[in-house]
């Protein structure tokens, strides 16, 4: 048997639906997905199989013009996981078009492009009519040589299986990079905290969420089979932690909740988790949150 093994870099603006489609080829919940921007902050990598091949998906945060030091480093990371993998593919909405985000993107990608094999993916195709999804595939062809277009609904999972097909016959010939029923290789602990960190993105609202972060300090594997998980909260200030505690706790306890039904789920086992809420003034600032996050520290300096 020939085997096939690579990696794909989903690349995009936020909110293009990468992590949405991270989870449909993989088939399982690796990337959390919500409804604000910039919520993917690691390199999380999923594992799909297909076929004799073995898809190794790097999703990248969404690329965007960058503020502070987390923003830049996010965006390197991006950039570095695209320079890294076999084959790119290109995720823009199809009712939001060529965007100024998207040519910036576009101008990116002829520098790193060179020799690697890039795929441009419409996601949201039900959004508009097939005369405009004609025009905007024209249009994307006329700014950038792809080697393919398909046509998708990440959400839906129209165009996906053609989408996984083509994947798995550009990557390298070569043995698996990993074992074939692991889906991600993002430590357990890390999922655990992505999975509250998602709880609380949907549950908080303005700038708040890209102020926290969600560490995993402890996990207990129990006698009986459960897990005792405890996770930090990290804020930047005291006024944040009353906010994500809220009124008697009622906050903290209801994404307690909502983290711990997840993780049941997905691990398929009983879990008792515990958050604590902390108040940590500089860790934006600190280099160990961004080892965490699978970011370079150095990446966000100006």
């Amino acid at each position: 048997m020939t085997t096939r093994a690579g990696f794909v870099a989903l690349i995009g603006e936020p909110n293009a639906g990468k992590s949405t489609l991270l989870n449909r080829m993989v088939g399982a919940k690796v990337s959390i997905v919500t409804h604000k921007v910039q919520t993917t902050r690691a390199r999380i990598r999923g594992v799909a199989m297909e076929g004799d091949a073995q898809l190794v998906f790097v999703d990248t945060p969404g690329l965007f013009q960058p503020r502070r030091r987390l923003d830049r480093a996010m965006v390197a990371a991006a950039w570095g996981g695209a320079a890294d993998a076999d084959v790119v593919v290109l995720l823009i909405e199809a009712h939001r078009g060529m965007t100024e985000g998207v040519e910036r993107i576009l101008e990116e990608l002829g520098n790193i492009a060179k020799g690697r094999r890039v795929a441009l993916a419409i996601n949201k195709i039900d959004r508009v009519e097939a005369p405009v999804l004609l025009g905007l595939t024209e249009k994307m062809n006329a700014a950038f040589d792809f080697t393919e277009t398909f046509m998708i609904s990440a959400e839906r999972g129209h165009g996906i299986d053609t989408l996984r097909a083509w994947l798995a016959g550009e990557v390298p010939e070569g043995p698996w990079l990993y074992p074939e029923d692991q889906i991600a290789d993002l430590p357990m602990r890390n999922i655990a905290a992505e999975i509250t960190r998602e709880k609380l993105t949907l549950r908080l609202h303005q700038e708040l969420p890209y102020q926290l972060t969600v560490e995993t300090e402890n996990w207990e594997e129990r006698p009986d089979g459960s897990a005792r998980i405890d996770q930090l909260v990290y804020v930047v200030r005291d006024g944040h932690k009353g906010i994500v505690l809220g009124n008697k706790g009622e906050t903290i306890k209801a994404v307690g909740k909502a983290a711990r039904e997840e993780l049941e789920e997905f691990l398929g086992r009983k879990v008792h988790l515990f958050l604590q809420v902390k108040v940590r003034a500089n860790w934006l600032e600190e280099a160990e949150r961004y080892s965490e996050m699978g970011l370079d520290f150095k990446d966000g300096n100006t």
